[in-house]
């Protein structure tokens, strides 16, 4: 090493450790945006649709499973939805697509579309990217069902909403 000044070698070793501080301050970064998605799913409730089971099973489903949408129909005036296949969804969008979309998304019941629509979005990125995370996985949730057309059970029904005062 002898042709390394004392100087240069020094400098060579600031930066090799402030890049190695950088990139473990990466790392802490990314993990904590996921744990907030992962806080995000659980505290806005959306594993209780959008997660097979998750509800009857008081959130006791295995992480590999969660929202990857639901067979389990939600009947009302509107017809019958079912919860999306969130993993798959979100896997075919960018990230600011998908701010874009949570931000303007009008859906049927009992979809609380008016709460994502009022998310911050570092919130609705943190959530995005947890998503991604997890992976595309599962099956696509059943199609729409008109108010006419009898669905295939399971479903819960809705009475209708009572009159607007």
């Amino acid at each position: 090493m002898k042709w390394i000044n004392n100087g240069s070698y020094r400098g060579a070793v600031c930066c090799g450790a402030l890049l190695l501080t950088g990139l473990s301050l990466g790392a802490a970064d990314k993990t904590e945006m996921l744990e907030q998605g992962r806080y995000v799913a659980v505290m806005m409730g959306c594993n209780d649709c959008h997660t097979p089971n998750y509800l009857m099973r008081e959130g006791d489903v295995p992480e590999k499973l969660w929202l990857t949408g639901s067979a389990f129909g939600w009947r009302g005036p509107w017809g019958t939805t079912y919860p999306t296949n969130l993993r798959n969804r979100l896997s075919q969008m960018t990230e600011d697509k998908w701010v874009a979309f949570a931000k303007n998304l009008k859906a049927r019941p009992p979809m609380p579309w008016f709460n994502l629509n009022q998310m911050k979005e570092k919130d609705l990125r943190a959530f995005y990217r947890y998503v991604r995370h997890l992976g595309a996985a599962g099956e696509e949730a059943p199609a729409y069902v008109p108010p006419s057309a009898e669905p295939q059970p399971p479903y819960a029904t809705f009475p209708p909403p009572p009159p607007a005062q």
